[in-house]
């Protein structure tokens, strides 16, 4: 069943093919973004344990490459979304 929906998406010339890698690839940044935030932060909470004194820079640390990982998913996802419109 799954195949016969992909054969369907490859009929209209290669467009169904593109939107649906646009949907795979939004789809990885969002994944690939959760999985670094998620290991950011079990990182700084075990650094936070080790060495309380110093849970301030690290968190300082944490939320500037969170928001860089959030940044480039976004970017991703925003490319992804142009793919799919332009075609």
């Amino acid at each position: 069943m799954l195949l016969q929906i992909l054969l369907q998406a490859a009929e209209q010339n290669g467009v169904g093919l593109a939107v649906m890698g646009a949907g795979i690839g939004a789809g990885l940044a969002a994944i690939g973004a959760g999985l670094g935030i998620g290991r950011i932060g079990g990182s700084a909470m075990e650094g936070i344990a080790r060495q309380p004194e110093a849970a301030g820079r690290i968190q300082t640390a944490m939320l500037i490459i969170a928001a860089l990982i959030e940044a480039v998913a976004l970017f991703a996802a925003v490319i992804c979304l142009l793919i799919s419109f332009n075609l």
